[in-house]
């Protein structure tokens, strides 16, 4: 049987949640302060889904139509619901995944939770270098 590396084996650690109620720029500063490119925005109830939310939201949302960090709220710029990878997918399908849904950060996920966060920029040095 082939083995291969699944998407969980090549995803970040540096997941975070931010409330979708949080400032565009109270996200920012997390962002910065984890340096990170996306936070999950959390759920409100069970009911509820994630969503995400990317610096090119901000700047699709915030910067492009010349508003303040402080006016606009994450929930506001935030896609919802957040695309995911499967945890056990053969991260050779990923990037191809990513590409056919126009994604270029997602959440891994794992038993119904996430676990970590892939970022298509990272292929090049994961995939293509190795």
């Amino acid at each position: 049987m082939e083995t291969f590396k699944k998407a969980k084996e090549i995803a970040s650690d540096k997941l975070f949640y931010i409330d979708g109620l949080a400032s565009v720029r109270d996200a920012v500063q997390l962002m910065k302060e984890k340096n990170v490119q996306a936070l999950i925005i959390q759920k409100r109830n069970s009911a509820d889904t994630n969503g995400i939310i990317t610096i090119n939201d901000i700047v699709k949302g915030v910067i492009i139509p010349n508003k303040t960090p402080d006016e606009v709220s994450v929930y506001e710029i935030m896609t919802k619901p957040v695309f995911s990878i499967s945890a056990h997918l053969n991260v050779k399908y990923v990037p191809r995944l990513m590409h056919n849904y126009n994604i270029k950060i997602a959440p891994v996920e794992e038993n119904g939770e996430y676990i970590g966060i892939i970022d298509h920029s990272q292929f090049l040095f994961t995939e293509l270098l190795s």
